[in-house]
């Protein structure tokens, strides 16, 4: 796993000495020398490495990686460029265009929305092949709740999208005053029609930002 060099290493430092982080370590370690594994080592810390903590404008919140080859590489929803776009992610970009009027682009690579500050994070940070949540309760969640705490501390506007109930239960550590939360059902197909379409993220988040001083994000995705 690549280190982190930015100005998340500051509030996440000490994860790296405690040890569920010394047992996960050693459990990715085996995973990935045994099996094939998602995403890419060097990709691992990507949402951290795209966003830094001073940037973070919005947080949007995953599960694990998708566990597809080739699909996942940090950031939570996106895939990597030439890879079909999965179904939650077509949900999420039919609900931009209903909310905004962006177009839907031919590709699912969400860099772009991470460079502007949308923190895209997974709770859990890797996968093996083929088996959605085989490193659930590695002691990924415990790192990435020190994450999201470190988020929660910062005194400026921040908005958290919050899709589906494993997001939604992070909501008791969202204590700020100055941010928004945002709740949607998941927008995969089992559930998107249960109230995620129409829900009008994007619009809300940046009419958020905007009323407290910050610049909108640009959610449109280009076409490759």
């Amino acid at each position: 796993m690549p280190p982190i060099h930015n100005d998340w290493l500051a509030p996440l430092s000490a994860e790296f000495k405690k040890p569920y982080y010394k047992n996960l370590h050693q459990f990715i370690l085996k995973e990935y020398n045994s099996f094939k594994v998602f995403p890419d080592p060097d990709d691992i810390f990507n949402a951290f490495h795209f966003t830094p903590l001073g940037s973070v404008k919005v947080v949007i919140l995953g599960q694990d990686p998708y566990h597809g080859k080739g699909q996942a590489h940090g950031l939570c929803f996106s895939v990597k460029p030439h890879v079909s776009i999965p179904p939650s992610l077509e949900n999420i970009y039919q609900e931009l265009q209903d909310d905004l009027g962006c177009f839907i682009p031919n590709n699912g690579y969400l860099e772009k929305w991470a460079r502007q500050g949308v923190l895209m994070l997974n709770t859990v940070l890797t996968v093996r092949a083929h088996k959605a949540n085989s490193h659930r309760e590695k002691g990924w969640e415990e790192f990435t709740d020190a994450a999201i705490r470190a988020v929660n501390e910062l005194d400026k506007p921040i908005v958290y999208i919050l899709w589906g109930r494993p997001a939604q239960g992070k909501k008791s550590m969202l204590n700020n005053p100055k941010h928004l939360v945002l709740e949607a059902p998941h927008p995969s197909p089992f559930s998107a029609s249960r109230g995620f379409f129409g829900s009008r993220p994007f619009s809300k988040t940046n009419a958020f930002l905007e009323e407290n001083g910050e610049t909108p994000i640009d959610w449109q995705i280009e076409n490759q």
